[in-house]
């Protein structure tokens, strides 16, 4: 079985997204699970101006897109089961659209409680529940749950909530990531730098949080990992990495896998650099996690992650000319999507003829999508050269 370093290292790439009237910057990718006879496969792509767009997976053409406004939409995420596709929006809904149809509005409208700004969510790995992180509003930073089931006696497309938890972050909920296998286990992130796990079928907010880990700092990224997946990775704001093993929740063994306040730090780049975390990516045939992350001039790096620390393996270069914001592994056929800052979507795939094209530089955006998007801080790696 190759690994997915090999697999990394030889990936090159053979298609580049062809431009659109607005260029946006890429901020999250997925791709289509259903694979239909004659049927294209779909990506879905997050844009920095709110709205999602519609791609055909082998030739990166824009097919469609869809938006929230006049709220701005978070997150992507196709169903599990078919061409679904849903986001998360600040006007307090998780709105359903059907992928395969040029259709405005949404086949389904998940509306939240007054004054919720959903800026997180995912659906559950059989299709049936959606949780929804919001903004802190007052005091409040919810998560709120939805049934996602399309019911034959009632044909109403918008549905109101199950319920919420609303004791357990004191700040924005950043990240909801629902167990890859275990459609009740679903792991929160926030701003506050705490990360819940919830096992939600039990009946109480207070019962059904199985573990607090904290981050100590605020969240922009977390995911399953291990075997049975019981681990869980989670990255921040100012570049930090953090893993816990649920196996020694009730054992004497440290819970603590890894625990680092600035990966920048803390991986050999030797002659190159390392400015950011992108995400993770975990190989369940291998039992690996990787991390991928990259440079402002567009470079992409896998870093290999094992209890002694993170090294790094291998480097993508030569497609994105600005900072990677966003990538999608797809096991299918062992090839990579990745987004970023110079309005480019590219298509990497093993053993491929390098396709040659004009870089794009990065963009200038305007001031109220820098509210929204990532900032990726130098603050505190500034602040501990320092010392």
């Amino acid at each position: 079985m190759e690994k997915i370093e090999e697999q990394f290292a030889n990936l090159h790439i053979v298609k580049c997204s062809s431009g659109t009237k607005e260029p946006t910057y890429l901020l999250g990718i997925d791709i289509s699970k259903t694979v239909q006879a004659g049927m294209e496969n779909l990506v879905a792509v997050l844009c920095s101006n709110g709205s999602i767009r519609i791609y055909d997976k082998e030739r990166l053409n824009v097919l469609r897109e869809f938006s929230g406004y006049p709220g701005l939409l978070n997150g992507v995420r196709f169903a599990n089961s078919c061409d679904s596709v849903y986001s998360a929006c600040t006007d307090g809904t998780v709105k359903c659209w059907d992928a395969r149809v040029a259709r405005e509005k949404p086949v389904q409208l998940f509306k939240g409680y007054p004054s919720n700004i959903f800026i997180s969510f995912d659906i559950n790995c059989n299709d049936h529940i959606i949780c929804a992180g919001t903004e802190k509003v007052d005091d409040d930073a919810l998560l709120v749950f939805w049934d996602a089931r399309m019911n034959s006696q009632d044909l109403s497309t918008t549905k109101d909530p199950l319920g919420a938890y609303s004791e357990t972050h004191s700040d924005d909920v950043t990240q909801v990531r629902f167990h890859p296998s275990n459609p009740n286990m679903v792991v929160s992130g926030s701003s506050d730098g705490l990360v819940n796990v919830f096992d939600i079928n039990v009946d109480n907010e207070e019962d059904a949080l199985v573990t607090t880990c904290n981050s100590i700092s605020s969240v922009s990224c977390i995911g399953w990992s291990g075997n049975g997946y019981k681990q869980i990775y989670c990255m921040t704001h100012d570049e930090g990495f953090y893993w816990w093993d649920l196996n020694h929740l009730d054992t004497d063994e440290p819970v603590t896998r890894l625990n680092i306040q600035d990966v920048r730090e803390a991986v050999n780049m030797k002659e190159d650099s390392l400015d950011y975390l992108i995400g993770g990516l975990y190989q369940e045939k291998t039992d690996t996690l990787h991390v991928i992350g990259g440079t402002n001039t567009g470079r992409i790096h896998l870093i290999n992650c094992s209890t002694s620390g993170l090294t790094h393996v291998t480097s993508l270069q030569g497609g994105h000319a600005a900072t990677v914001r966003s990538f999608c592994w797809n096991v299918q056929d062992d090839s990579l999507l990745t987004g970023g800052e110079d309005a480019q979507l590219l298509l990497w795939k093993p053993g491929a003829i390098e396709k040659t094209f004009t870089k794009k530089e990065s963009m200038k955006i305007a001031s109220s999508v820098h509210q929204r998007v990532r900032v990726h801080s130098n603050d505190s790696y500034k602040r501990r050269k320092k010392q």
